[in-house]
């Protein structure tokens, strides 16, 4: 079904940016990037997927089963995405609130030409009807010239709930907390600018430059962008073993290399921080035991601490071995939407994110990523992203913090401001 072709790379740092460059022609692309993260779950570099020969785009009703199709009849790789929306599809739930976004809640694509970099080995994997387009195209990518213009229409960037209005909404969310209705609650907010026009290939490279988060992504459906500074996976499939990684903690980088460290060890030590983590990671555990083997739920790393240029962030590492009776789809189907932007447990905190967030989350929160043709998968989280509708010149990024009952209002205010930092310095 697909040609492939191996190639040896001089310089693959700027060989991803020509790619993505030389990528921007076509309607669709998915370009995810590890920014020479590796870990034993990496499996490249990078990888540019583009140029649909078949997709699917859907609402969420049904949305689940209808990938399950597609994916077990295309049995090639699929690139795309699963919106946050896609709980409605999971459970009796709904989503009322402002979008100004309007994406799918479902989105994937067949791609005609695949690239992917590890090392400076790449393999290009073309579907058969356009393979003698390959030379060509190689030709082409080496020598894109990477000086595009910069167009800074001064984006003016609003906030949907002010200051006060949010530590009143956590207070209330508190309350529910007290009362025993919930443990922990991801809420978030949403920071926005209209009538806007931005070039998304600039923003993604100065977005990326300033991140190099393990799971960022460039996505391009037609009008509609994500650029995505992700540091979170939320599921891989490799054969029949389920990896998920969730983030819970959070503390700022400083250049003092001493004040640093101290960052640090004080995240490692902090006991609401543990909590946080801890909580998602049991409520991680029992989402991979629905369709796992029996007694193969394992913590593999709990509270491990990462650093990535913006911020210092605790990580639990749970693993699975799958049930051969469920295909991959059913393992994303049931344990979407992530915990680590839920909260537990999870019904209730979606029921309660949705009365007291004032906008549809839509693909903020839910996932990008993969399938193999043997149904291998991996997905991010989308967060640290900032996502644009050109037609309607709408931008929009959205950060949240755990709300537990160890929470100071201001302080979660404080760590939602940490975390719009990037995204705000690639907007203004």
């Amino acid at each position: 079904m697909r040609t492939s072709i191996c190639k040896i790379i001089d310089n693959p740092i700027l060989f991803k940016q020509q790619l993505v460059c030389w990528g921007q022609q076509f309607r669709e692309i998915a370009f995810l990037d590890s920014n020479s993260f590796s870990d034993e779950y990496s499996s490249f570099d990078c990888v540019l997927a583009v140029d649909a020969f078949t997709s699917i785009k859907t609402d969420y009703h049904n949305a689940f089963e209808d990938l399950k199709q597609y994916q077990q009849s295309t049995k090639d790789w699929l690139f795309g995405y699963l919106s946050y929306d896609l709980k409605n599809d999971v459970e009796h739930l709904k989503s009322e609130n402002f979008d100004g976004l309007g994406f799918a809640d479902l989105f994937f694509f067949q791609p005609k030409k695949i690239f992917q970099l590890k090392g400076n080995q790449l393999e290009i994997l073309y579907l058969n009807m356009c393979d003698d387009e390959i030379e060509d195209d190689f030709r082409e990518i080496s020598v894109q010239n990477l000086d595009f213009s910069v167009h800074n229409s001064g984006i003016e960037i609003r906030q949907r709930i002010s200051k006060e209005k949010y530590c009143q909404k956590v207070t209330k969310l508190l309350e529910h907390i007290h009362q025993g209705d919930l443990y922990e609650a991801n809420f978030c907010l949403e920071f926005f600018a209209e009538n806007t026009t931005l070039n998304p290939l600039e923003k993604f490279l100065k977005l990326n430059e300033i991140s190099q988060a393990p799971f960022s992504v460039f996505l391009k459906n037609n009008k509609q962008f994500l650029l995505s500074a992700s540091p979170e996976r939320y599921l891989k499939k490799v054969g029949e073993t389920l990896i998920s990684q969730p983030i819970k903690g959070t503390s700022k980088r400083f250049v003092d290399p001493f004040e640093d460290e101290i960052s640090k060890e004080t995240l490692s030590q902090d006991p609401k921080e543990k909590a946080e983590n801890i909580m998602i990671t049991d409520l991680v555990r029992n989402d991979l035991s629905r369709t796992a083997q029996k007694a193969t739920v394992e913590v593999k790393e709990l509270c491990g601490i990462y650093s990535f240029l913006q911020v210092h962030q605790m990580i639990s590492t749970v693993t699975a071995k799958m049930d051969p009776k469920y295909s991959p789809v059913d393992a994303l189907k049931t344990t979407f939407p992530m915990g680590s932007m839920t909260g537990a447990p999870k019904f209730m905190t979606m029921k309660l994110i949705e009365e007291f967030e004032e906008t549809k989350r839509g693909l903020y929160s839910g996932a990008v990523g993969y399938f193999t043709p043997t149904g291998d998968f991996d997905f991010n989280v989308v967060i640290r992203s900032i996502l644009y509708n050109e037609e309607r010149r709408y931008v929009s990024f959205s950060v949240g913090s755990a709300i537990t009952s160890l929470s100071d209002p201001e302080k979660e205010f404080e760590e939602c401001l940490l975390k719009a930092k990037a995204m705000r310095e690639v907007l203004e």
